[in-house]
């Protein structure tokens, strides 16, 4: 028989070809109430052939012995778009990140981050949320500082639009956002559809990073 709390779990996949890594994952993991480590792989191709469809959460390291860490994102949101994955690496250089955001990653965590960052971190996009740490956050800005022209299109949201934007680049999920401006989930999830149609984004994490952009730019003018 199922046991109950282990259905409403969160299911998560570790995929890093250092065993030390994977175990040491494992071990944080396993001492959380909502989280349970389903699967740990140490190449890519098993990750790709196994994850599909069994789990919630994929924390996938970017550098892996068969096939670029990026490449495996890609493939498993391909095959299984519901999965939320969280590259974790000791590397945050910008075109790095940026790979991580263009192949279907929810967050970018570099592996000095401290265990509840990363604890945190499934929680959040297991939730339909983004993460990533401040030092990619930085990266993001750089990156994204000259990416729209003049008139940037945040300022052609209206006011609930706005709202909404500022709360999804803190990281709320739509069920948050929610509660906070006392909408349906549904309603959020259609503007949050409408928010990134109109700054000509696909994913949540680039909207997010494009408007803590705005407001840091905004702030200085």
């Amino acid at each position: 028989m199922v046991n109950p709390d282990e259905e409403k779990s969160i299911r998560v996949a570790i995929v890093d070809d250092h065993e030390i890594v994977r175990m040491g994952l494992k071990n944080l993991i396993d001492h959380q109430p909502d989280i349970r480590v389903v699967a740990d792989f140490s190449n890519g191709q098993a990750a790709v052939n196994e994850i599909p469809g069994k789990v919630d959460v994929a924390v996938l390291d970017v550098r892996l012995p068969d096939i670029n860490g990026f490449e495996v994102c890609r493939r498993i949101k391909e095959l299984d778009g519901t999965i939320q994955i969280i590259m974790l690496t000791s590397f945050g250089q910008d075109e790095m990140v940026m790979d991580a955001i263009n192949a279907g990653a929810s967050g970018y965590l570099l592996k000095e981050s401290r265990g509840h960052t990363v604890i945190e971190g499934i929680r959040t996009v297991a939730q339909g949320g983004s993460l990533f740490s401040p030092q990619v956050t930085q990266t993001l800005f750089r990156r994204l500082r000259e990416a729209k022209g003049p008139v940037d299109p945040v300022e052609e949201l209206n006011e609930n639009e706005q709202k909404i934007l500022a709360l999804v680049a803190e990281g709320k999920t739509n069920r948050q956002i929610g509660e906070q401006l006392f909408l349906s989930e549904k309603t959020v999830k259609h503007y949050v559809s409408n928010i990134l149609s109109k700054l000509g984004y696909t994913r949540r994490a680039e909207a997010a990073a494009h408007y803590a952009r705005y407001e840091s730019g905004h702030h200085r003018s």
